[in-house]
């Protein structure tokens, strides 16, 4: 990747919330759902993750946000929705920030995860039962942030996305090989990481 921000010296125009959505009805019947035909309209927030984000605005201690970005997944767009309200902004969609496509896997059970994560660890191209690569998710994620760079200059930006891409893209700014990702401390639900500005 030769993304701009992946150098060590490079200087945000903006701060960056990344924000991996609340506990969704996908992690309460502990299914993967990773497709748009199933996570765009179903599958949103559970009562936990509606809890959560009644916390996490309860005890609110970052940067107030100025601007809300949000992967087009429903469990997505609810936590984004419950940000914008309390803020009083305005969310925009953005297809980039999606969960990773785990293929073959849609709709299995979440043990399946620790297999794709063991091949991630060998491999970041790897498309073992058709997931997506970590180099895909990686460059489709960078581009976003890349493209928010271009568009705002002084935002506090709420990027709110999936546990997988944010690893992946944390682990790219760190630069880091993208097969340790797992090697980050995982994202809990409606969990905020503050990054740049």
């Amino acid at each position: 990747m030769t993304m701009d921000l992946l150098r060590t010296n490079y200087h945000w125009r903006n701060r960056y919330l990344l924000m991996r959505h609340g506990h969704s009805q996908a992690n309460a019947q502990r299914k993967i759902i990773s497709s748009p035909e199933r996570g765009l309209t179903n599958y949103g927030l559970s009562e936990q993750g509606e809890q959560q984000l009644v916390d996490v605005l309860a005890q609110w201690r970052w940067p107030e946000p100025t601007r809300v970005v949000h992967s087009d997944f429903l469990r997505t767009t609810h936590t984004a929705a419950r940000v914008t309200e309390a803020f009083a902004l305005e969310m925009q969609q953005e297809e980039r920030l999606r969960e990773r496509h785990f293929g073959e896997l849609e709709g299995q059970a979440d043990s399946h995860y620790p297999e794709v994560w063991a091949q991630d660890a060998q491999s970041a191209a790897h498309r073992q039962w058709q997931v997506e690569p970590l180099t895909s998710v990686a460059a489709r994620m960078c581009a976003t942030l890349e493209a928010l760079e271009q568009r705002w200059q002084g935002e506090t930006v709420l990027v709110v996305s999936h546990g997988d891409p944010l690893q992946i893209l944390l682990t790219a700014l760190a630069g880091k090989p993208l097969t340790q990702h797992r090697e980050q401390l995982a994202l809990a639900p409606a969990s905020i990481t503050l990054v740049g500005g």
